[in-house]
C-alpha cells in the first residue's frame, strides 16, 4: 500500500512541477498578450492568473499536446468571458430596477428574504458535494455563462461529457432543493 501512496505523491509532485513550469514559461508571454488587449494594465495579473487557474482544473495538464496553442486559446477564452461579464454587468446596472426603488416599505417580506438566503446556502452546499469537474462545468455554465463547447475546450473534454456533467449537477441541486422544500 505504501507503494501506491508513493505513486500518488509522485503524481502530485509531477503535476505541481508541470504547473510551476507552465507558469514560469508562460507568465511573461501571457502578460504581454493581455497587455496588448486590455485598457487597464491592472487587470493583466488577474487575467494571467485565470489562465493558470483553468489549467490547474484539468485532470492531466501533461496531456496538452500543443501547449502554446492551447494556452493562448485559453487566454482568448478568458478575454471573451471577461468581456461577456462586463457587457452583462453594464447592461444589468443600466437597467437595474433595484437602484430606482425606495427600499423603505419594500415588498420584500422578511420571511421571503430569509428563505432566499437559505436556498442560496443550500445550493452552495449542494455544489460542494459535487465532484470537482462536475462543479467546474456547472459554475462555468451557470455562473460565468460560458457555452458548453467553450467549457469542453477549456476542460479538454467532449461537449457531450460537459453536458453530462451539467445534467448531473442540475439534477443534484434540484434534488437537494426538493428535499429542502419537503422539510
Amino acid at each position: 500500500m505504501s507503494g501506491n501512496a508513493h505513486r500518488s505523491d509522485d503524481a502530485t509532485y509531477d503535476r505541481s512541477s508541470l504547473l510551476r513550469s507552465l507558469i514560469d514559461t508562460y507568465s511573461r508571454p501571457l502578460s504581454r498578450y493581455f497587455a496588448r488587449r486590455v485598457s487597464s494594465g491592472q487587470d493583466v495579473p488577474d487575467l494571467v492568473q485565470e489562465v493558470f487557474l483553468r489549467l490547474s482544473t484539468l485532470d492531466d495538464p501533461a496531456s496538452i499536446r500543443q501547449r502554446d496553442s492551447f494556452i493562448f486559446v485559453t487566454a482568448a477564452n478568458v478575454l471573451k468571458d471577461r468581456y461577456r461579464r462586463e457587457r452583462t454587468g453594464a447592461a444589468w446596472s443600466a437597467t437595474d430596477p433595484i437602484d430606482d426603488m425606495d427600499m423603505e416599505g419594500s415588498d420584500f417580506a422578511p420571511d421571503r428574504v430569509l428563505e432566499s438566503k437559505q436556498a442560496a446556502d443550500l445550493i452552495r452546499r449542494a455544489l460542494a458535494e459535487l465532484p470537482d469537474r462536475t462543479r467546474a462545468v456547472f459554475v462555468r455554465r451557470m455562473i460565468e455563462g460560458m457555452k458548453m463547447a467553450d467549457i469542453a475546450d477549456v476542460m479538454m473534454i467532449s461537449t457531450r461529457a460537459a453536458e453530462k456533467h451539467q445534467a448531473r449537477a442540475l439534477a443534484h441541486v434540484a434534488e437537494r432543493l426538493r428535499e429542502w422544500r419537503r422539510d
